[in-house]
């Protein structure tokens, strides 16, 4: 009887380790199920911060794509509008530039003609260049002087060059008004056409508004004085002073 319990009793601890043999495959078996299972979730989690991270790196690349393209076409616009203006100033100077050599073509045309053709001077003028020249036979002021030039189509004369100056200063030796004057601004002088005077041919210590004397006034008005070196016969005078004149017109 002993035998057999003691048998019994083995048989109950073979039975109870075979039992734990049969579980154990199984419980590994879970333990791999869940190990995969977790690392399915982890790989999915990181999947979709990957995604997540994508779709915010590509949408902080679209705005800074339409940032870019905004600077661009800001950029592209200034410098058009830049060559626009550059052009429309270009355009400007060249319409300027085409007038005023119109303007020269027509003077040029015009001093062409005048040399070119036969130069006539009315009876007792005197042909210098393209002008006529005429010395008055009677003496007044300056104002009845240039009066008398204007009744004859003519002015006071006008010099503008040493050749002129002395062409004038030959041919006329006697003291003669000439279209010179101050008397708008003292000190200012200006030819009657209102050029103002660049080429000068004053007397030593000329001009002096009558040096501060009274006797001889406010010496406004300028004369060729007679006898004295070509370059150097000009005079201011009182143009209320009584002498002759020198008109000149156009051929």
């Amino acid at each position: 009887m002993e035998e057999i319990y003691a048998n019994v009793g083995h048989d109950k601890s073979v039975d109870s380790e075979a039992s734990q043999n049969q579980r154990g495959p199984r419980s590994s078996e879970r333990t791999v199920h869940a190990a995969v299972a977790l690392c399915l979730g982890l790989f999915c989690v990181l999947l979709l911060a990957a995604l997540i991270g994508l779709g915010v790196h590509y949408h902080n690349s679209v705005r800074s794509s339409a940032e870019d393209f905004s600077i661009i076409k800001a950029n592209l616009t200034e410098r058009l509008q830049a060559s626009y203006n550059k052009l429309s100033s270009m355009s400007e100077e060249r319409d300027l530039l085409n007038a005023n050599l119109t303007e020269i073509t027509k003077e040029l045309n015009r001093l062409q003609s005048l040399s070119t053709r036969k130069r006539s001077c009315p009876a007792g003028w005197n042909a210098f260049r393209c002008s006529c020249y005429l010395l008055s036979t009677e003496s007044g002021s300056w104002t009845r002087a240039r009066e008398d030039c204007r009744n004859r189509e003519a002015d006071l004369v006008i010099i503008d060059s040493i050749e002129e100056q002395k062409f004038l200063s030959e041919l006329y030796t006697k003291q003669s008004w000439i279209g010179l004057t101050d008397s708008e601004t003292e000190g200012t002088w200006k030819w009657i056409d209102g050029t103002p005077l660049t080429l000068t041919y004053w007397d030593q210590r000329q001009p002096d508004n009558g040096g501060g004397d009274p006797k001889w006034g406010e010496e406004d008005c300028v004369q060729i004085q007679a006898g004295m070196k070509t370059e150097k016969n000009w005079n201011d005078l009182s143009c209320r002073t009584s002498i002759q004149w020198i008109c000149e017109r156009e051929a």
